[in-house]
This record gives C-alpha cells, structure tokens and sequence, in this order.
C-alpha cells in the first residue's frame, strides 16, 4: 500500500508542477480548460490516495472482526480433538466421528490416593520382618460426560466443521496422525484465509497471506495444533483472543 500511495502522492506532486507551468507559459486562452482539467485530476488521484487508505483500514478491521469468530470454532474443535485424546488416547481426522464421540462418550473422574501394603517378598527376604512398600490407588468416583464438560446444553459443536460465514458451505481441514519419531499423537484443524475473506479485494488479500508479524496470524492460513510438532495452539496472536486461550 504504501508503494501506492507514495506513487498517487508522486503524480499529484507532478500535476501541481503542471498546474504552475501553465499558469506561466501558456495562453491565457487555453489556461482555464487546462487548469480545470488538471485540478480534476488532482482531485481525482487525492481521491485515489484515501480509498487506498481507508480500504486497507477497513479490510484490516473486517479481517478481525472474522478472524475472532473463526477462532472460537477453531478453540472448540481443539478442545473436543484433547477430550477425544484423553478418553481414546488419540486425535481424529473425521468431523462425524468427533461429534459422535462428544454425543457418547463419557470423562471417568478418579482419586489418587497413597497408601502402604505388606510386600511379601521383602518379608521372606529380611526373615520374616515385615516390610511395607508405597503403593498408588486410583479409585473411580464417577463419569461425566464429555458434551456437558465442554458444551453444556449448548449444541454449537455440531457445526463446528463448518467455517463461520464462509460460503457454499466451506469446512475445516481436519488430519490427525503420529509423529514417527516421537511416537506422540498430533492433528491440525485449518482453514485459508481466502476462504474466510471471500469477498475481499485480492490485493489485499494476497498480501495478508503473507503477512509475517508478531502481532497478526502469520501464513496462508488460520490454524490451531500442527501436523509437524507436538503443538495445540493456534497461530493468532493473543490479541485475537475473546476468551481464555
């Protein structure tokens, strides 16, 4: 934007240095079209300098505004993918799967507690002396399920596939698998950002998926967790925060 703007600024500089020139060598009979006509070029490249401006300011405000909405279904998929995880021990690349594990399933709420038994082993080892050993007890006091934990009686996880706003319906990308070395389950939920800003001028929004800044979503797209790292967090800066991250 700015190369723009400065060019604008260039050509109005150059059309005023214009405007002088008439007004000095040329006849005064051509002097009043000319220098309405130049006047109105002026006008019309100032014109050109603020829409340059002010669009960017309102595409940068627009980008927010969407960007918190899509967050939020972003933070609800990657709470469901953990919850999924600690009842099954893995992520999932299915959306169907999810929904219907988080209709289904179910939190099992345990105690730990320490206690002490008599080790047998020991026993006979040290003739006939008892020995105790510190054992761990784990003892289930219930189940909860996974809906009422995350959702409550809200039901917004069941289009939480969907990419809020987008049209013909657009989804999230969703993988899930293991990092070979570290053995570790991952998964990525993604959506690109010109799925968000559909209607947006394409300028500007090349420009966004270039963006490499601390304090604005670096990359082509809107992401929470990776496929490459152990990692579930999304990639927006705080600042696109409504709620806790």
């Amino acid at each position: 934007m700015l190369t723009a703007i400065l060019t604008v600024v260039g050509l109005i500089i150059l059309t005023v240095g214009i405007v002088w020139l008439i007004d000095k060598f040329v006849p005064k009979k051509l002097k009043p079209i000319l220098n309405i006509l130049l006047w109105l070029l002026i006008v019309f490249l100032g014109y050109l300098t603020f829409d340059s401006v002010y669009g960017e300011i309102k595409f940068n405000k627009l980008k927010k505004e969407r960007y918190v909405v899509v967050i939020e279904s972003l933070k609800d998929i990657r709470d469901a993918q953990l919850a999924h995880r600690t009842v099954t021990g893995k992520f999932t690349d299915n959306f169907d799967g999810l929904v219907k594990f988080i209709d289904t399933a179910k939190f099992t709420i345990t105690q730990r507690r320490d206690s002490t038994v008599l080790d047998i082993e020991k026993t006979k080892r040290f003739g006939g002396v008892e020995t105790f050993s510190d054992i761990v007890i784990i003892d289930t006091l219930g189940f909860v399920p996974v809906k009422d934990s995350l959702f409550g009686v809200d039901t917004r996880y069941k289009t939480m596939m969907n990419v809020p706003g987008a049209k013909d319906g657009a989804k999230f990308k969703l993988q899930a698998g293991v990092l070979a070395e570290e053995n570790i389950g991952v998964f990525e939920a993604s959506v690109d950002k010109e799925v968000i800003l559909f209607d947006q001028d394409k300028n500007l929004i090349a420009k966004e998926k270039q963006v490499v800044a601390v304090d604005g979503v670096n990359g082509e797209t809107l992401k929470v967790g990776s496929m490459d790292e152990v990692y579930t967090k999304g990639n927006w800066p705080k600042s696109y925060n409504t709620k806790k991250e």
